[in-house]
């Protein structure tokens, strides 16, 4: 299946942003794959669309892991990259994700709170109800949305910003996220990506000041579709 172009998913744009839906198949920054990163792919959408020539300035204001979709911010300018940064370091980006999981958590709406335990080599992060050395604490919120006889859609607030930390928080309380083999689920999804959706971000404008609000759809998918639009 061809991808999808960057032109088609762009869901915010202005002189100083512009937001991307993310594809779960995509990296969002240069790795050692040497695919090309869903960064590069909008450096060439502005310079098309603007006839800019040169290099394109596009810093990267936050990621999310390469199997999970969703909404993506970059900064078009320096001042907006370093306003951006410092509104992430001050946690005042609000994280608003959708996650599809195997079990139904033992209460409908809460709060986890794990120390989490990152280990490089696995690229894999463990979760703890008390702290370790070498631990960060992740927190988040969730409550159930909607439920279809095998699977469970929940919403997540995102408090803290930890490697893998909705991953790792929901399969220890035992609601592993449907395709993710890493942490507890017990087959792959068909096109590799696990069902979690970084469903919106809330943020004042760097320059502007307003407040925005960026919300993306989840990939176009049957489980998907029934949870988005039931």
């Amino acid at each position: 299946m061809d991808k999808q172009p960057v032109s088609g998913r762009i869901l915010y744009e202005d002189n100083h942003l512009i937001a991307v839906n993310k594809l779960p198949s995509e990296i969002v920054q240069g790795d050692k794959t040497g695919d090309t990163p869903l960064s590069e792919d909008v450096k060439q959408y502005i310079k098309e669309k603007y006839n800019k020539p040169g290099k394109v300035f596009l810093g990267v204001i936050h990621r999310i892991d390469r199997p999970v979709s969703g909404v993506v911010v970059f900064a078009r300018t320096s001042k907006a990259l370093s306003r951006m940064n410092e509104l992430v370091k001050e946690r005042e980006m609000d994280k608003i994700y959708w996650a599809i999981v195997k079990n139904r958590p033992e209460v409908s709406e809460g709060e986890l709170r794990h120390f989490l335990i990152r280990n490089e080599k696995k690229n894999k992060s463990f979760a703890s109800k008390t702290e370790k050395k070498g631990s960060k604490e992740g927190v988040m919120k969730y409550r159930l949305l909607k439920e279809s006889k095998d699977y469970h859609l929940l919403e997540i607030e995102l408090l803290t910003g930890r490697h893998h930390q909705i991953r790792a928080q929901l399969s220890a309380i035992g609601c592993p996220i449907k395709g993710d083999l890493k942490y507890g689920f017990d087959r792959s999804n068909k096109d590799a990506s696990i069902s979690l959706h970084a469903r919106s971000v809330s943020f004042t404008h760097p320059v502007t000041k307003e407040f925005v609000t960026v919300i993306a759809n989840p990939p176009q998918d049957v489980l998907w579709d029934y949870f988005s639009k039931s």
